[in-house]
């Protein structure tokens, strides 16, 4: 991804060279290419591109727009031929990416956002009124932070120029650790209070008067789509499932793709070859890479992903699992790991590194987001709850028998599950397991980041449908805004199921489209017959691993063990080390295991030590109530 980064003081002054030296510095690190600067009336715009579109080789940034604007941007802009259709007389022949999207700026103002389809962020620096404008696409697939200070307003890419220049210090935000401690953080906090993520679908307008956040656009419960057949469903996914695939090869390099085995992955990597057939593709070519372990029975993805192989008549890179490796997470000592989970190192991931590297490969395609968008969960709750919300009492019953079968359950426990959608939390809504070894008064203070924000439903309003939907998308967008990113591996990733058009068209049909009794993944199934090996649309839900994890802890338990001796998340009264120890032990003498919370806080406390090594003052602990910083004084040091 093109790093972007600005300086602006609002009395004018210019910005002290030191910390422009600092911040040319540390963007110089993620690039072998130029960064291009420009300075005028106390603003210092820095951009540093990563050429991933053939358009992208001609653009140069900052791009001053007909009005004067300054604009920098990073990211994919998906309906081009839309745009330029409109703005053709504006854009003077720059067919560029960001210059369409100057174009349309100087055109609509703030309401070009919402026509900006793509994964994207943008800065824009304003002359005339003195204005900072950031925003971030509907997903907010791409990084883009921001702090106030003393008289000015700095924001980037990359966290790691907001904590080097300036005078003032950060300190760690406590509910951003609780949220990797459940699912992932909120989509608008960074690991540092003081320093603010631009929420994904809004934009952010600074001014020496102040700073106000805003919602530009969201998907509206209002647009249904409705036909008499199911074959009319079946095409129109196909159409936009493949136009969504179609965008995200735009490109100018080889484009890598994830192929595990499951209908995700394996349904992107298919319809690229249908669109690739049609001579719609914009790559040179697809190629996969693939994670396995033929030593865990339940997890033996290798006869799956070679099906699809076999179809496409290419045999991807296949990279094998070491389980024991993710309990002893490492982050690059050469490098300053701003998040979690930046510079994270793990014997797979040198391996996909490499190939990367001598690939050229600049854009990834990972399927986050199916199981969510397409029913790979098979839960009739949404569709249950919708016929409740409805008044729809004969089908409501109908459908709950269907699915009590389907689910080898009574009705009447089916049903206390549909009416414990609709009550508080603490009665009846499921929440992720969370972690049983946190120190209370940090359980206390985060316990909506440790629920990862779950909410119940409500009766009126939107269908019940449409908010699972909301709410799963929330999840997702904490999930992507928390990839890490590493100056040792640029890739640009991008995610099929998250595209806008197809969402919005999975969250206007009925329910009963997407997931039926007996039927999961119903809609996917029936419309990529022939496009998809029949061996991967009629295999069960993909095993999780069971067997490797038990095994490895009680192998790697002593090396754990001997880590909690001296935890920095618990001298930071994050983790009961105590507690977090005999629940290890328990695991790896047959009791339950939390895998995903046991992990996270192995990642956490790796990153904490990497904070301790990498910055000038300690870890220390913040005991007083509703305290929201743990680690005070974060000043990195030999970036």
């Amino acid at each position: 991804m093109s790093v972007q980064c600005g300086m602006w003081n609002f009395d004018q002054r210019p910005s002290a060279p030191g910390d422009i030296s600092k911040a040319r510095t540390t963007i110089s690190a993620y690039g072998s290419e130029t960064v291009h600067e420009y300075s005028e009336q106390g603003i210092q715009l820095f951009f540093l591109p990563f050429h991933v579109t053939p358009e992208s080789e001609s653009e140069v940034q900052p791009f001053r727009s007909s009005s004067g604007r300054l604009v920098l941007w990073d990211g994919r802009l998906d309906n081009r031929k839309e745009l330029v259709g409109v703005l053709r007389t504006d854009l003077k022949g720059k067919q560029t990416d960001v210059g369409i999207v100057a174009a349309a700026l100087d055109l609509w103002g703030i309401a070009a956002l919402s026509r900006l389809i793509g994964d994207w962020a943008l800065s824009v620096w304003n002359p005339e009124d003195r204005t900072v404008l950031l925003a971030k696409d509907f997903l907010g697939a791409k990084s883009l932070y921001y702090t106030l200070r003393q008289n000015g307003l700095a924001w980037s890419t990359l966290i790691d120029p907001l904590l080097l220049t300036g005078p003032q210090s950060f300190s760690i935000q406590e509910e951003y650790l609780a949220g990797w401690l459940s699912h992932f953080p909120a989509a608008h906090l960074s690991p540092y209070a003081g320093i603010h993520s631009v929420p994904p679908s809004s934009y952010v307008v600074a001014r020496p008067s102040g700073v106000s956040v805003q919602k530009y656009w969201n998907f509206s419960h209002s647009k249904t789509i409705s036909y008499r057949e199911d074959c009319e469903y079946e095409e129109h996914f196909r159409a936009v499932f493949g136009e969504s695939v179609r965008r995200r090869l735009r490109s100018r390099s080889p484009v890598l793709a994830e192929l595990s085995g499951g209908m995700d992955s394996s349904s992107i990597v298919c319809m690229a070859d249908a669109v690739a057939a049609r001579g719609c593709s914009e790559t040179p070519r697809l190629d996969t890479i693939s994670y396995f372990d033929n030593s865990e029975p339940n997890w033996n993805e290798s006869p799956f992903f070679q099906k699809v192989e076999q179809q496409r008549g290419r045999v991807g890179h296949h990279v094998p699992l070491d389980f024991r490796t993710y309990w002893h997470p490492v982050l690059d000592p050469s490098v300053f790991a701003a998040t979690p989970a930046s510079g994270i190192n793990l014997s797979e991931n040198a391996d996909y590194q490499s190939y990367v590297q001598a690939g050229g490969y600049r854009v990834l395609l990972q399927g986050i987001g199916g199981d969510e968008a397409l029913g790979g969960v098979p839960t009739p709750l949404p569709e249950l709850a919708n016929l409740l919300a409805r008044g729809q009492g004969r089908k409501f019953f109908r459908q709950l028998l269907a699915w009590a079968l389907t689910r080898r359950a009574t009705a009447l426990h089916l049903l206390g599950e549909t009416l414990g959608q609709f009550l508080p939390n603490f009665i009846g809504h499921n929440v992720l397991a969370k972690p049983t070894w946190l120190v209370p008064e940090f359980e206390k203070r985060n316990a909506k980041a440790l629920r990862a924000y779950s909410r119940r439903f409500r009766f009126f309003g939107p269908l019940p449908s449409f908010q699972a939907n909301l709410a799963a998308l929330e999840s997702l967008r904490r999930q992507v805004s928390s990839v890490g990113l590493s100056p040792q591996l640029r890739v640009e990733r991008r995610y099929p199921y998250l595209d806008r058009d197809l969402l919005e068209f999975l969250y206007a049909i009925p329910r009963e489209q997407i997931v039926r009794p007996n039927q999961r993944r119903s809609l996917m199934r029936r419309a990529l017959v022939g496009i998809v090996p029949p061996e991967i649309l009629e295999r069960r839900r993909k095993g999780f691993i069971a067997r490797a994890p038990l095994t490895s802890i009680r192998t790697e338990l002593p090396k754990i063990l001997e880590r909690t001796a001296n935890f920095a998340s618990s001298r930071a009264r994050i983790v009961d080390a105590e507690a977090f120890r005999n629940f290890l032990e328990k695991a790896a003498n047959g009791g339950e295991l939390l895998l995903v919370p046991v992990l996270r806080t192995l990642l956490i406390e790796a990153w904490l030590t990497h904070l301790e090594s990498r910055t000038s003052i300690p870890i220390r602990v913040q005991e007083q109530r509703g305290a929201k910083c743990l680690v005070g004084g974060i000043a990195p040091t030999g970036t």
